[in-house]
């Protein structure tokens, strides 16, 4: 089926080059030229994936992000920035982005990131199912592999797509620590183009929802100036 995507951008320029080189892809494409546009089109279309530029008028790209994650939308969403300030491309991530591109960029770039981005998306879509699949019980946790869903304590955990894979990547060895270098290729699986704080960032946004304490979790640890590790005790 034909995936959609929302091109959110406030130069009409831009958007133009977006949407042909996407439906030259065979993207289905919809635009929005400000965030309370982005906003209402995104809740109405629920498009597969969202390609938002930070500066916008009304209401920015950060603050569009943060609502969405709020309302418990796990649309992935690309960030598209002019700024090469670290701590705007941290702070979007923090918010719930699943990734970023710095203008300008290249066309095979952005395709490349749309196009992983929707994989990791499908492939933690909740296929019908009933009671518990293949996959790993530790304490009060669940990770079920057929059902892609975290339960704790029996309830489902609203993860994105990337804290997912994160967990379910780390969880799959238990107490092998592996490397931030590791875990953007087996996670992010590109070479990723910014810095390896976006995997700190994804650390602890999902120990913030699955962790009682994020500050002493019991379930993603830290070995210092190594990695992360999943618990085994």
């Amino acid at each position: 089926m034909q995936k959609t995507v929302l091109i959110v951008d406030d130069e009409k320029s831009i958007v133009d080059i977006l949407k042909f080189n996407l439906e030259q892809s065979e993207y289905k494409t919809i635009c929005a030229y400000d965030g309370l546009e982005a906003l209402n089109v995104a809740r109405r279309a629920n498009p597969d994936l969202i390609l938002l530029d930070i500066m916008l008028p009304h209401m920015d790209g950060f603050e569009v992000c943060k609502t969405l994650r709020s309302e418990g939308s796990n649309i992935p969403i690309i960030m598209i920035t002019a700024r090469e300030e670290e701590t705007d491309k941290v702070f979007g991530l923090e918010l719930g982005a699943d990734d970023y591109i710095t203008k300008p960029f290249s066309v095979r770039e952005l395709l490349a990131r749309v196009k992983t981005n929707m994989r990791r998306a499908a492939s933690t879509e909740l296929p019908p199912a009933e009671g518990m699949g293949e996959g790993i019980r530790f304490k009060e946790l669940v990770i079920d592999f057929e059902r892609h869903t975290v339960f704790k304590c029996g309830a489902a955990l609203e993860l994105t797509s990337r804290e997912y894979e994160l967990l379910k990547f780390l969880a799959g060895t238990p107490g092998k620590v592996v490397s931030r270098e590791e875990l953007m290729t087996g996670v992010w699986q590109y070479d990723y183009f910014g810095d390896l704080r976006a995997v700190d960032v994804a650390v602890r946004r999902l120990r913030e929802k699955l962790e009682d304490n994020p500050a002493e979790p019991i379930y993603v640890m830290t070995k210092r100036g190594v990695g992360y590790y999943f618990s085994e005790e």
